[in-house]
């Protein structure tokens, strides 16, 4: 389920950073919760929005929602920022489409 970014706003504060390491591990800071995740794309919530990684054989080796720290490894193909219209926005998930 997307979260509402605006319901984020009020909790932002944490540094945010994304530390890359030769294209098979990613560190981020500032995330806040992760809204789904597979062995092909992981979406977060940040301090500073909306991040989508895309790659192969994903997996979360390292995720501390109170320090705000997630290590992923795996194939990274892309990481993509986005806001809350591009991921979905509320309401948008599987039960709202089907119910309208």
């Amino acid at each position: 389920m997307i979260r509402d970014l605006d319901d984020k706003k009020t909790t932002r504060g944490r540094s945010h950073s994304i530390l890359m390491e030769n294209r098979q591990k990613v560190s981020i800071t500032g995330v806040q919760d992760v809204d789904s995740f597979d062995e092909a794309t992981v979406l977060l919530v940040t301090d500073m929005g909306y991040i989508t990684l895309h790659g192969v054989d994903l997996h979360i080796s390292k995720l501390n929602l109170e320090e705000g720290q997630l290590i992923v490894e795996g194939e990274i193909i892309a990481l993509q920022y986005s806001d809350a219209d591009y991921a979905g926005g509320k309401g948008s998930g599987l039960l709202s489409r089907l119910f309208r």
